[in-house]
């Protein structure tokens, strides 16, 4: 049967129901998972930086020289820069999906009705990803990767572990130093006291190095939720009086101030990469996406896309080859399409300790969200 049925059968089918010849949708499919790779989604963009290797020491930010008094016969000791090294790793993990068609179905089927899985299977990988991302911010617990044979720890933001933050300038941490906060109460307004939460965030950036004079941009993503209190601050009002002016990005000053609200100083394009910012407020772009979840907010420090200064590493295989999602063929592989898999190899994990910070909205103990627990 087996040299007279299902493949001999498979030898007469060229093309779809509507014509499309089938190697060329093979083809196509390549080439759409070719774009995929090339753009991930904006947010993961901004958050990571891509690596190969299982672990590596990363510098985190600070880190500063002194002069020293001078005399009139010594020479001057030498110096370099004092930053302090982590040893950071990674998971690694793959993923698959298989795509099987009958021949029967791909006489009867049209070709957007095979391209419709094919973008639900890049529908999924992106999602996949996403969610591992948002699970190594929103989950404080270290993991424990074992990596051919060997135990590595995948950190998560400082999270009261027992390690020691660098100092910076004048400021030094204690091993229970953790960037998992909560607002102390369980409603987020303005008479909460809210603006002062979003100000110990930015604090607990700044308090590392995280600032703009050092190169980076200062993100804080908010769920819609908590976006519509903070377009409502204004420096001096609330308890405790907020230290700033909520500024709407240019072309949203109809939607977030009064007629009677003149806007002073420089407003923040409404687009940042793809991003949907809806203002400013102190050092933070505030970007609002209900990918955040109600009752959270993420700040975090960015070089740009797929930055070096990015606080999250995107581990991927060291061979460029399997990089990215793959469409293998089958067992058939005269015949792509009818048994063929998608393959994803990739992992996460902290690269930056200090670089972001999650806060909820509870008066309780930090935890995860259902949605990246």
């Amino acid at each position: 049967m087996g040299t007279r049925g299902y493949n001999e059968l498979g030898d007469v089918l060229k093309t779809t129901a509507d014509g499309r010849d089938l190697n060329d949708l093979w083809r196509l499919f390549q080439e759409s998972l070719q774009i995929a790779n090339e753009s991930r989604t904006r947010i993961v963009d901004f958050l990571t930086f891509p690596v190969t290797r299982v672990i590596e020491d990363v510098p985190q930010a600070g880190g500063t020289v002194d002069f020293e008094m001078a005399s009139e016969f010594g020479e001057p000791k030498g110096v370099k820069t004092a930053l302090q090294y982590f040893s950071m790793a990674y998971d690694f993990q793959w993923y698959d999906v298989a795509a099987r068609f009958t021949w029967q179905y791909l006489l009867e089927a049209s070709a957007s009705q095979v391209e419709s899985l094919n973008n639900s299977v890049i529908e999924a990988d992106n999602r996949n990803l996403f969610t591992k991302v948002m699970k190594t911010v929103f989950n404080p617990s270290n993991l424990v990767a074992n990596i051919n044979g060997n135990n590595f720890t995948v950190f998560k933001f400082f999270n009261n572990d027992g390690q020691v933050p660098p100092p910076y300038k004048t400021n030094t941490f204690l091993g229970t130093h953790t960037h998992y906060l909560t607002t102390g109460g369980a409603a987020f307004t303005t008479a909460a006291g809210a603006a002062q939460d979003v100000e110990a965030m930015q604090t607990a950036l700044h308090e590392h190095g995280y600032t703009a004079p050092l190169g980076y941009r200062l993100v804080l993503m908010v769920n819609k939720t908590e976006g519509d209190v903070i377009r409502t601050f204004r420096m001096g009002t609330g308890t405790p009086p907020a230290l700033y002016d909520f500024i709407p990005a240019r072309g949203r000053e109809d939607l977030l101030f009064l007629s009677t609200t003149q806007v002073l100083g420089n407003q923040p394009a409404a687009i940042l990469d793809g991003l949907d910012v809806i203002g400013a407020y102190g050092d933070f772009l505030v970007v609002q996406d209900d990918y955040i979840p109600a009752g959270y907010m993420f700040g975090f420090a960015t070089g740009g896309e797929a930055n070096l200064a990015n606080p999250i590493g995107f581990r991927e295989h060291e061979q460029a080859a399997v990089q990215g999602l793959q469409l293998v063929k089958g067992k058939t592989p005269d015949y792509p399409l009818i048994d063929s898999f998608y393959i994803r190899g990739f992992g996460t994990g902290v690269r930056q300790r200090g670089g972001g910070v999650v806060m909820q909205v509870t008066a309780g103990a930090y935890a995860a969200p259902a949605a990246y627990a």
